[in-house]
């Protein structure tokens, strides 16, 4: 079975480029973006990773953690990190999973048999810090991933977790927010968003948080 939204994080111990990781210790009270890319030494994989280094000082400015794994083995990715770093202009800065026995990729689903049988599908899992999938995302092998959507999908569940909203198509942040339409006693919503908001149709109000 698939896993979904809700579920608890397979837990995993499994050797990394910053040396053995056992997932929910390493994660402890913090969100976690756990992603797989195919192979090492390929040129999209290259532009990701690249990306999600670049990116490092937000996720760590959201209390995310991020944690790359593919099916090749450690030596592989410390050998393909110098790559990174010299074509895309930083520096790795998070660790990269060794997953040669497919421990990890079978755990999370991470192999697609009628894409490929052996190599990972672009798989993103974002987990809170109660280990528990709060989303899921999968991209083809020749589809690199934005990872600026990454960061606005967690920035709406952190958003969304601490006040009785939900994000509208395309939000980011400091964009309005909507209601949620179970709360409708006018004494609660005067009290929740006492700056006010418009109504569009009674399921439909849209109010400004401070960002």
């Amino acid at each position: 079975m698939s896993l979904r939204i809700g579920d608890l994080a397979p837990d995993f111990t499994q050797d990394s480029t910053a040396g053995q990781i056992r997932f929910h210790e390493w994660l402890g009270s913090s969100w976690g973006v756990l992603f797989s890319h195919p192979k090492d030494f390929t040129p999209v994989c290259t532009t990701e990773l690249g990306a999600t280094a670049k990116l490092k000082p937000e996720f760590d400015r959201r209390n995310v953690k991020v944690l790359a794994v593919s099916v090749d083995p450690v030596e592989s990715h410390k050998s393909w990190i110098g790559d990174i770093d010299e074509t895309q202009g930083t520096k790795v800065n998070f660790p990269i999973l060794g997953d040669p026995d497919r421990k990890v990729a079978n755990l999370y689903g991470m192999i697609h048999p009628n894409a490929n049988d052996t190599l990972t599908v672009r798989s993103v899992f974002v987990i809170d810090p109660a280990k528990k999938i709060r989303a899921t995302i999968t991209y083809p092998a020749s589809t690199g991933r934005n990872f600026d959507e990454i960061l606005r999908l967690i920035d709406s569940l952190q958003l969304t977790d601490s006040q009785s909203v939900a994000t509208p198509a395309n939000w980011k942040r400091g964009d309005e927010v909507i209601i949620v339409p179970s709360l409708t006693d006018p004494a609660l919503l005067k009290q929740k968003f006492p700056q006010g908001f418009r109504v569009v149709k009674p399921y439909l109000r849209y109010t400004q948080l401070n960002s």
